[in-house]
């Protein structure tokens, strides 16, 4: 099974929100698994890793320690170590991929083509609130890149219809805006469901970045996706981690 990663209408440059399909996993993790943070067979989390990026041309993908904050690092070269701790990366060296991992969060991708600067970053609701999109933008305008050219796309995420929350989740978002209170709908008893990727991108737009959604929901798309919330509803040990990234090609 080839690889079938979805694109963006407004990026331009190599990218692509990964599904399930073509890697070398199976099991729970079937099959394009590409979360080292797994309990996954790490040769085989490194082989898909390795599938994407070469989809990608990129000679590295690069994905951080995720954590749920706002924390974002402007990289220009593979890491020689561990990974960072942060949610958000930015880029102007040709030749990096820059993913998010997520399984119901926000994968979210950035490009300027002008400045040939690309960014990707991972936005669960913590970081999201905490602003984890503004700090990808402000690490891409370190290297040159301007707002008004900035074009970013929302991958696959679970969907309002999806995500019930309880009613100290909703005060968070309130504490924060009382104008939060329209991404939330009633749910059952004081069940509220909220709308991530409306949120994120309403955030993005009142920070005067391009934005889209792909319009995918991870929770409801088995066949494509992998969720962390439907595992847990479902009682199983793990899941897989879906890829989001972007790549700077050679000029």
């Amino acid at each position: 099974m080839s690889l079938t990663p979805i694109r963006a209408d407004g990026l331009t440059f190599p990218h692509g929100f990964f599904t399930r399909a073509g890697g070398a996993s199976a099991g729970l993790y079937a099959s394009l698994n590409c979360g080292p943070g797994s309990r996954d067979e790490p040769a085989l989390v490194a082989e898909n890793r390795a599938r994407a990026a070469a989809a990608l041309g990129a000679a590295h993908l690069l994905t951080v320690h995720q954590i749920h904050s706002a924390d974002a690092v402007t990289v220009s070269a593979p890491f020689p170590g561990e990974r960072p701790k942060a949610d958000a990366m930015a880029t102007a060296t040709p030749g990096l991929a820059l993913g998010a991992l997520s399984a119901d969060c926000a994968p979210v991708l950035f490009e300027d083509r002008e400045a040939r600067v690309v960014a990707s970053a991972h936005a669960g609701w913590r970081g999201a609130l905490a602003g984890v999109t503004d700090a990808a933008i402000a690490a891409m305008e370190g290297l040159g890149a301007a707002r008004s050219r900035i074009r970013v796309a929302i991958g696959p995420t679970i969907s309002q219809r999806a995500y019930e929350v309880g009613p100290e989740f909703m005060e968070e978002f309130l504490g924060d805006d009382g104008e939060n209170a329209r991404f939330f709908a009633g749910g059952a008893g004081d069940r509220m469901m909220f709308d991530l990727p409306g949120y994120l991108l309403a955030r993005l737009r009142a920070a005067g970045v391009s934005a889209e959604w792909t319009g995918h929901c991870t929770y409801s798309d088995e066949a494509r996706f992998y969720s962390y919330r439907r595992s847990v509803h479902r009682g199983e040990p793990d899941y897989g981690r879906l890829l989001a990234a972007i790549a700077l090609p050679e000029a």
